[in-house]
């Protein structure tokens, strides 16, 4: 059980006296505010700051109705492109795989061209039948080139 020296602070402790006693020829009387009144007090303050913050106005559900539509479209025009772009890697790697297999037979082809030339009938046609020879060392002309990219003739070589 409790001693009597508790109950007084537990009864201290709800009550609080002010100093404020009424003069004059009447009985002293002293004014006594309870923690329960400022108890109530703090409840119905706090209880109008949660009615002020869950109350939406106009203005707040405007800004929350546009601010959902902005991330709806950011989201959708970011799906676009998410779309577009693997759209475009699928057509990259279509490309690439073409591109390979033309190279591909591209070397096939070029292959089977140098193997069916046989420069040595070319060069037997060239003399026995159109009359072509080797040429000689005067009908040979060297020159120096500036660059060695191209050579632009401007005039005729000298015999």
């Amino acid at each position: 059980m409790p001693r009597s020296e508790d109950r007084m602070m537990e009864r201290n402790r709800v009550v609080r006296y002010t100093d404020e006693v009424v003069e004059g020829n009447t009985v002293r009387v002293a004014q006594v505010l309870p923690q329960v009144r400022e108890k109530e007090i703090r409840r119905t303050q706090i209880e109008a700051v949660r009615e002020r913050s869950l109350s939406m106005n106009l203005r707040y559900v405007l800004f929350l109705t546009v601010a959902a539509v902005a991330v709806v479209t950011i989201c959708v025009y970011f799906l676009k492109l998410q779309a577009i772009s693997t759209k475009l890697q699928k057509r990259t790697v279509s490309l690439q795989t073409t591109l390979k297999d033309l190279k591909m037979e591209n070397d096939i082809v070029y292959n089977e061209i140098l193997s069916s030339v046989d420069l040595e009938k070319v060069r037997e046609t060239a003399i026995d039948e159109l009359g072509m020879s080797y040429p000689s060392q005067t009908q040979i002309a060297y020159y120096d080139a500036a660059s060695s990219d191209y050579v632009k003739q401007y005039e005729e070589i000298p015999d």
